[in-house]
């Protein structure tokens, strides 16, 4: 038996700021692949600068993508970051937005997080064999920015609740705080390959649920 495993997202789904080979996606695999003592084959579909609104529309419109969705056993999203980074920028521009420009954003980033979880449960309705889906939290890449860390703590919490049999959220938010400088590569902002190892070992320490 073995499994097929689909990556979607954003940078850190590509692996971005660290060598390649030791971003979480091939460290998770090969954590899987001991873990359930069978091959797991790969196909990483990360955008670096994805958004949550651009990934629904990759969800509704590409057919490779959906197809990739329905044939996985193992799913893993990482996405809301860019927006965070968007709206951060925004304000930074006009600091008397800050708290306005952030909290537009979170609402749009809430509404379009949950029509991605909508359609990969669509995706794989039709499906008969048991699937898991691995939601990656957010880590604050501003920790300076004066609302930023609110922002990243309220969308964890709503993406959090989306935890049930078959999907699990991985909190990597206390990890990264406070040791960014020993978890992110040279540009702050993207994880370093002991970042993405932290990534990878709380997807694993999840488990894999139906599938062993």
């Amino acid at each position: 038996m073995s499994y097929q495993y689909t990556a979607i997202g954003d940078s850190l789904t590509t692996g971005f700021g660290a060598l390649p080979g030791n971003g979480f996606v091939p460290v998770y695999r090969r954590m899987a692949e001991g873990r359930l003592r069978s091959n797991v084959a790969s196909t990483n579909l990360g955008v670096n600068g994805l958004t949550t609104s651009e990934l629904e529309q990759r969800l509704r419109g590409s057919s490779m993508t959906r197809e990739a969705i329905r044939a996985a056993d193992i799913i893993t999203l990482s996405i809301g970051g860019n927006d965070l980074i968007h709206a951060a920028k925004a304000a930074a521009r006009q600091p008397e937005n800050l708290s306005k420009e952030l909290r537009i954003s979170l609402q749009e980033c809430k509404q379009n997080f949950a029509a991605i979880m909508s359609i990969l449960f669509q995706l794989k309705a039709g499906t008969r064999r048991p699937f898991i889906i691995r939601i990656v939290g957010l880590y604050n890449p501003y920790p300076q920015v004066v609302g930023a860390t609110e922002w990243v703590r309220q969308f964890n919490g709503y993406a959090s609740q989306y935890s049930s049999r078959a999907c699990g959220f991985a909190s990597i938010y206390s990890e990264f705080a406070g040791n960014e400088r020993g978890l992110l590569s040279i540009d702050h902002l993207h994880p370093n390959g002991r970042g993405y190892r932290v990534i990878a070992e709380k997807l694993d320490g999840l488990g894999y649920g139906s599938l062993n």
